[in-house]
């Protein structure tokens, strides 16, 4: 059991273990960010702003709502198999393992398919420039033909986190963030495949990712081993990962779909601004890593502790992690807005492009404390098993509001009008995860403690 004690986090110093855990994390996700950020900037200084817009602007906020769709429900499989490790039931472990892995594959390969065919609908409708249509389509096809190999990493990468394996997945990343940038180089600057290139680019690197964390799973996982001839669905298993999963995807979904929303109006702004979102977007990813990080490590080590019954250990965590996470959005906030002009030059050359972003920055870095309120409550309550309030906190108050915004308060308004709908929303959702988590967390440790005297 010595891995198992390795990789155990319901004991010792909280905010160390959180951080030991949380740096791998968002290291890997910086490599993550990669693929697409190199895609970018070599795109866009190879093939000019079109080609950037066309990797970016509504192909970006296709690929974003499918991404996060399907990895809010691998968290389901996380915040399920971190319960069973912490109550050491390493049976439903290994069953909830072949049940998300072969989840993962058979909806990675539907997805894929339909996702491929539906493409050029959803661009239609989100109001996408003639002249970026054909690229754009080109784009998002290519990398859905591999996205079956994304979600087997993402998801076997969630699997190792949920046991307290961090390095490792991490380790996967820098390896295959490097071979996506040589290929990236071969593809679009020497083979000047544009676009393509750098979709397929991108296709092979996470092909690869998927074949090393399957590899891992499969040989080199100490008491959880993935064997190919047990693949199965149980279905009670699989009903109990989509109950936090499903909720978790649709709230995720929500803000790609109220994305979908904005970048309709965005897209008529022209190329310039379509462009400079684009890119803001690349410096952007930086906080969202950052948020994405805590995220899951917050949600590893309450699911971990409620299996194991320490609601004390849930309580502490909660209020250190949401101390250190607005503490870091303050200063990422104050370091775009001043560095704005010389993050934007890496992703396009254009004096309006890098006009467009600095403003961008002004509107909507000043507020990402405020949103980190919610992420880290809402993950804090889909580790104990309540998701349904998070879902419906973003279904109102991230693309309710922001369709009623950008669609009936301020139709065809300037871009700052526009976009105010963000820091808008992120304060509503805060406040509403807030008040249901001041009501509702008292009950659930106290039911934790029900539990374990019993």
């Amino acid at each position: 059991m010595e891995v198992n004690k390795k990789n155990d986090i319901t004991t010792g110093v909280i905010w160390k273990q959180i951080l030991i855990f949380f740096f791998p994390i968002l290291i890997g996700a910086f490599f993550q960010t990669l693929y697409n950020t190199v895609d970018a900037s070599i795109v866009g200084r190879s093939a000019g702003a079109r080609a950037l817009a066309s990797v970016g602007g509504s192909s970006g906020q296709i690929l974003n709502f499918v991404f996060t769709f399907f990895m809010g429900l691998a968290t389901g499989a996380t915040v399920i198999i971190a319960q069973y490790f912490g109550a050491k039931e390493y049976d439903r472990v290994d069953d909830a393992l072949h049940t998300a892995y072969t989840f993962a594959v058979v909806g990675g390969l539907a997805l894929g398919a339909i996702g491929f065919f539906a493409v050029k609908p959803f661009l239609v409708l989100l109001r996408t420039p003639d002249n970026l249509m054909a690229n754009s389509v080109l784009y998002v096809r290519t990398l859905f033909v591999g996205l079956v190999f994304t979600l087997i990493y993402n998801i076997g990468s969630g699997i190792l986190r949920a046991i307290g394996d961090s390095k490792r997945p991490l380790y996967i990343l820098i390896a295959c963030c490097g071979l996506n940038i040589a290929l990236d180089v071969l593809f679009v600057v020497k083979l000047k495949l544009g676009v393509f290139g750098a979709g397929l680019a991108t296709d092979i690197s996470q092909a690869f990712s998927a074949f090393l964390i399957t590899y891992l799973l499969m040989k080199k996982t100490p008491n959880m081993k993935l064997s190919m001839k047990r693949m199965h669905i149980n279905f009670n298993t699989l009903g109990l990962i989509l109950k936090i999963g499903l909720p978790t995807a649709i709230a995720g979904s929500m803000f790609s779909v109220s994305n979908m929303i904005v970048q309709t109006s965005l897209n008529q702004m022209g190329v310039s601004v379509v462009a400079a979102w684009t890119a803001y977007g690349r410096v952007d990813a930086l906080w969202w890593m950052v948020n994405q990080a805590f995220s899951v490590s917050i949600t590893t080590f309450v699911g971990q502790n409620y299996g194991a019954g320490l609601p004390d250990r849930i309580k502490k965590a909660t209020r250190q992690v949401i101390f250190m996470e607005v503490c870091t959005g303050i200063v990422l906030s104050i370091g775009f807005i001043t560095l704005a002009p010389v993050l934007l030059r890496m992703f396009a050359d254009g004096g309006k492009v890098i006009e467009v972003g600095v403003s961008i920055s002004k509107i909507l870095a000043p507020f990402y404390s405020v949103f980190a309120i919610a992420e880290i409550l809402s993950a804090t309550l889909r580790a104990e098993n309540y998701v349904m309030v998070s879902t419906i906190a973003n279904l109102l108050g991230i693309c309710a509001f922001r369709a009623v915004w950008v669609k009936f308060i301020v139709p065809g308004g300037s871009l700052q009008e526009i976009l105010s709908c963000y820091p808008i929303s992120w304060t509503l959702v805060s406040i509403l995860v807030l008040i249901y988590f001041l009501i509702m967390q008292p009950r659930i440790l106290k039911k934790i403690y029900h539990n374990d005297n019993r």
